[in-house]
C-alpha cells in the first residue's frame, strides 16, 4: 500500500477529503499528517480520523533534521502540501524527488508566490475582475509556486462574485480533483 505524508497549516478540510478517499479506497493510506500551527485544526481531524498528527517548529524543521529524519523513518511514497504555508526546505525536497506536492488555489503562475493563499488569492481574484479562477497542483520546489504544474481545473468566476463565492468554488475544485491526481502522481491511476 502507497504511503501519503500531508503537510497542513489550518483547517485541514482538504487533508480530511484525502484521507477519507483512500481510507476508502485502500490502494494508499495517509500514515501521518504534520502541521506548523499547534492550534491547526487539521491536528484534531487528523487524530479523530486516526492518523498520525505531529506538530514541528521552525527549528526541527529549517535548522536540525528532525522533521526529515521523522520523514525518512516514515517512507512515504508522496508528501503533499494541503495549506502548507511554509517555504519547504529544499534537504527534504532533495531527500524526496518529485515526491512533494502542492495545490495552490489560483490558476498558477498567476496568484502565486509568497503571501498568497487562501482569502489573500480570492480578493485579488475578485479585485482583478478576474472571468475565471481555479486549482494548480504542482511538484515543489525551493521557491513558493514555482515547481512544475501537473493538472488545473477551472471555474468561472462572475461579475457579481464575492470572494467568499470564489473561495466555495475553488474548494469544491480541490475536494474533487486533489485526491485523483495524488493517485496519478502515485501511479494508481492512468488519467485524471
Amino acid at each position: 500500500m502507497k504511503r501519503i505524508i500531508i503537510f497542513a497549516s489550518g483547517s485541514g478540510t482538504n487533508a480530511e477529503n484525502i484521507i477519507k478517499y483512500f481510507h476508502k479506497r485502500k490502494i494508499a493510506e495517509v500514515t501521518h499528517v504534520f502541521s506548523n500551527n499547534l492550534r491547526a485544526k487539521v491536528l484534531k481531524r487528523a487524530h479523530d480520523l486516526k492518523v498520525k498528527a505531529l506538530h514541528f517548529d521552525k527549528e526541527a524543521f529549517y535548522v536540525t533534521n528532525d522533521v526529515l529524519n521523522i520523514l525518512k523513518d516514515a517512507k512515504p511514497d508522496i508528501i503533499v502540501l494541503a495549506g502548507f504555508l511554509w517555504i519547504f526546505p529544499k534537504k527534504i525536497i532533495e531527500a524526496f524527488p518529485d515526491k512533494v506536492i502542492n495545490i495552490h488555489p489560483a490558476l498558477l503562475p498567476k496568484y502565486g508566490g509568497k503571501g498568497m493563499y487562501g482569502r489573500h488569492v480570492h480578493e485579488a481574484v475578485v479585485r482583478n475582475k478576474e472571468k475565471e479562477s481555479g486549482i494548480t497542483i504542482h511538484y515543489v520546489n525551493e521557491n513558493y509556486d514555482e515547481g512544475a504544474i501537473i493538472f488545473q481545473a477551472k471555474t468561472v468566476v462572475n461579475e457579481e462574485d464575492s470572494a467568499e463565492d470564489v473561495a466555495n468554488a475553488i474548494h469544491l475544485l480541490e475536494y474533487k480533483h486533489f485526491p485523483v491526481v495524488i493517485e496519478k502522481v502515485l501511479g494508481l491511476r492512468d488519467k485524471v
